[in-house]
């Protein structure tokens, strides 16, 4: 989540705290923090909470199992979180804006673990949702790793994209 909430919400503050942490070089500690907030929601806790913390421990994970358990939990969040949730937190945010980059993710998991069906499966539900995409720099983004990953599963390519979140710069 890159937009500013309409209310202070220390979850989601705590995600993003630890999500920075990770991108400058810690992902050790940005996974403990995570998995330590992760905890504390449980697997009922709020669904927006679930999925976006999941979504971003996912990529603090090297290994695509580890990674693709974490994918597999967002998608599941993501289908519960409702408009009115997502609204509250932000007014431009749009749950079916959280689907082409969690497909996009699993996707290239499968991909890496070398499952091409499912990965293709899965980058087929992101190029479906590409249009809720944002007409913005994040979407060109998403759209661009959409096509990138793309053309790794139709070559059968199982090596990490240097342009995957996570990867060193």
């Amino acid at each position: 989540m890159t937009t500013t909430p309409t209310h202070p919400d220390p979850t989601m503050e705590a995600i993003g705290r630890a999500v920075a942490e990770g991108r400058t070089g810690d992902a050790a500690s940005a996974r403990r923090k995570l998995l330590d907030l992760w905890s504390a929601l449980g697997v009922t806790g709020d669904a927006l909470h679930r999925c976006t913390l999941a979504h971003h421990l996912a990529d603090l994970h090297e290994d695509p199992a580890q990674a693709l358990a974490w994918d597999v939990r967002a998608l599941d969040a993501a289908d519960a979180v409702t408009e009115q949730r997502v609204r509250g937190h932000h007014p431009g945010l749009r749950v079916a804006g959280f689907y082409p980059s969690l497909h996009l993710n699993l996707a290239d998991d499968y991909r890496r673990l070398g499952s091409f069906e499912a990965a293709a499966e899965h980058i087929d539900a992101a190029r479906e949702r590409v249009p809720d995409l944002p007409r913005d720099s994040y979407g060109d983004l998403l759209r661009a790793a959409v096509e990138e990953v793309a053309e790794a599963i139709a070559v059968r390519d199982t090596a990490r994209r240097a342009s995957a979140p996570g990867s060193p710069a």
